[in-house]
């Protein structure tokens, strides 16, 4: 049996572990051991069927690095509410520090709560848009900002 042969099902072995992982690493590879086949149909020796391989591993994981950018993004873990069920909540903040700070019940404990920036102190309803550590981050809720000029 000729080393093209187990190079073939190499590639197709990665190919179904790409499929299982579904990740584009084990694709890459996969193109490897592909163009690693087509040298060594093509007479070349081992060690230049093993360059040929790993150049197109090489080209192939610099372009999934590019080109992962280019995907959909996820919010980072404090921001992102299919990981964080805080994210979104409503709360209660009766009064601020000048440090735009205060201390909050939410969940049955007290909470370290900031305000982010450019939102108004004034409300009392907030919502949490981001947990960083053990501090939420609230903005004012809109249902509930107080009208800035009394009704008659």
């Amino acid at each position: 049996m000729g080393a093209h042969v187990y190079w073939w099902l190499l590639a197709i072995a990665l190919g179904v572990l790409e499929l299982l992982t579904n990740t584009f690493w084990m694709l890459v590879l996969a193109a490897g051991a592909v163009s690693a086949a087509l040298a060594a149909m093509a007479g070349m020796s081992l060690g230049a069927q093993l360059a040929l391989g790993a150049a197109v591993v090489l080209v192939g994981s610099v372009l999934v690095r590019k080109l992962r950018p280019l995907g959909p993004s996820r919010p980072e873990a404090g921001r992102n509410p299919d990981i964080n069920q805080d994210i979104g909540a409503r709360l209660v903040v009766d009064r601020w520090g000048a440090d735009r700070r205060s201390r909050a019940a939410y969940r049955g404990s007290s909470w370290e709560v900031e305000l982010l920036p450019g939102e108004s102190a004034d409300a009392i309803h907030y919502i949490v848009r981001e947990v960083r550590g053990n501090r939420l981050l609230v903005a004012a809720d809109p249902a509930f900002i107080p009208d800035p000029q009394p009704r008659a």
